[in-house]
């Protein structure tokens, strides 16, 4: 299996399975400040093992990791389906490989 497609398998595995630990998000319920805090901290953790990386644009409303813009505190604060502005965690090298609705994952911010 090509390399391209097995990073595209593996982002669409990976997104889908954040897709369901984030539904209660998606709920309605609201984190706590602590449960904030520590999401950021595991962001950090992941972040610094070089395995994951930020991709901009592929998180759905209330399932983001971090970065949601203006009006936002950060994780799972995001108020709409593929913000520009909110990123999600992918296993490195898979995000601009992920397509939305909205176009591919990006590296940066909208």
């Amino acid at each position: 299996m090509q390399s391209q497609t097995l990073h595209a398998l593996v982002a669409t595995a990976f997104t889908a399975s954040l897709v369901a630990s984030g539904a209660a998000h998606a709920d309605g319920m609201k984190m706590t400040e602590e449960q904030m805090m520590a999401k950021q901290e595991e962001t950090k953790t992941m972040m610094a093992g070089g395995k994951m990386e930020m991709c901009f644009g592929v998180a759905l409303a209330g399932q983001n990791d971090c970065a949601a813009g203006p009006g936002t505190s950060c994780a799972g604060t995001s108020t709409k389906d593929y913000d520009g502005a909110a990123f999600k965690l992918v296993p490195t090298g898979t995000c601009e490989g992920i397509k939305t609705p909205n176009g591919h994952g990006m590296l940066t911010a909208m």
